[in-house]
């Protein structure tokens, strides 16, 4: 029978003591394989853009963004294994989000690594309504008097374990340990799978948007609190290179780096050796059944690095069940959960 586990972060706890990497940090507490971890996070901004009148620059400290929820040492897990997170509920704490742009940040402005001489773009901030019972999120334009409601679509931007070599890196940055992938792809009733590469994997997420588009593109999605529920699992002997999904539809591989194009050739690739794997097919027919039927969502072009998706549709892989068939075991232990 799967265990239960409420951990409640500190509300009052000042930025500099949460936690703003993935590795280097002690963990929280420790669950053990097939537990319902029932948490919530803290939006990117720590709840200090609140207003349209707050202004990231002015209100919040660069080195304190994406604070996370964590990290938590799961019993067992050793580098080499696959850590299983199964996101059974993702539901907004507040009944508003906030986006903003931000200067010299975003897929459509002048970077630091992208340098011109244009000016930065404005900065601005927009406050949503988050309408949990409707369903929807509100969008006001500053500019004119349109309001548009638009569904309502948790997710996390950040879900990862530890970085291998004994690395810290930041929240704010995607990798083969996952981190700051800000894919919508990972909402209730997905199934996270994460290579584990330290003892006890630590784990830890955040990073809540009520909704984003595809790419993020003016890099802040509607940001929010989340209140989560995942069931954690872990797979023994069985390495994940790069952070994978699965829904009841689709499996899906992510690749993160600059270029875009080689985050887009890591997933893509990734999903050819899975897809070989489960198939037993050769690595060329796997490449021309991929080539043929994968999407290729992009998660961000915003982030220290960008990160692409390749999903298949599970339609097109017959008999597959990936990881033995996991993901259809812990959504059956999550609808009995929900029942209770």
């Amino acid at each position: 029978m799967a265990s239960f586990f409420e951990y409640a972060p500190d509300p009052d706890a000042p930025a500099s003591q949460l936690v703003y990497t993935f590795g280097g940090a002690e963990p929280v507490a420790q669950i053990a394989p097939g537990t319902f971890l029932s948490t919530w996070t803290r939006d990117c901004f720590n709840g200090a853009v609140r207003t349209v009148d707050d202004l990231p620059t002015q209100v919040t400290d660069p080195r304190y963004l994406n604070p996370q929820t964590g990290p938590f040492y799961v019993e067992g897990a050793e580098p080499g294994d696959t850590l299983v997170v199964h996101f059974v509920s993702i539901t907004p704490r507040e009944s508003w989000g906030v986006s903003t742009t931000v200067p010299f940040f975003g897929a459509l402005t002048s970077t630091p690594r992208t340098a011109t001489l244009q000016a930065a773009l404005g900065e601005r901030t927009w406050i949503y309504g988050i309408d949990r019972a409707a369903g929807v999120v509100r969008y006001e334009a500053r500019d004119s008097d349109l309001v548009v409601e638009l569904p309502l679509d948790p997710m996390h931007g950040t879900v990862g374990v530890a970085p291998p070599l004994g690395e810290a890196r930041s929240s704010l940055t995607p990798g083969s340990w996952g981190g700051n992938m800000d894919t919508p792809e990972m909402r209730a009733g997905a199934t996270c799978y994460l290579g584990v590469n330290v003892e006890g994997a630590l784990f830890s997420f955040g990073d809540g948007h009520a909704r984003q588009g595809e790419g993020e593109t003016c890099g802040v999605a509607v940001e929010t609190a989340m209140d989560t529920v995942v069931l954690i699992d872990l797979i023994k002997g069985v390495p994940t290179p790069w952070p994978r999904l699965e829904t009841d539809e689709y499996v899906m591989s992510t690749g993160s780096a600059r270029p875009l194009e080689d985050a887009f050739r890591i997933s893509q690739a990734d999903m050819v050796g899975w897809v070989a794997a489960e198939l037993q097919l050769s690595i060329l027919d796997a490449y021309q059944l991929v080539s043929q039927t994968s999407l290729a969502p992009i998660a961000n072009v915003v982030d220290n690095d960008y990160t692409c998706v390749a999903k298949v549709a599970k339609a097109h892989l017959p008999g597959v069940e990936p990881y033995g068939g996991i993901h259809a075991r812990l959504r059956a232990a999550a609808a009995v959960w929900k029942r209770r």
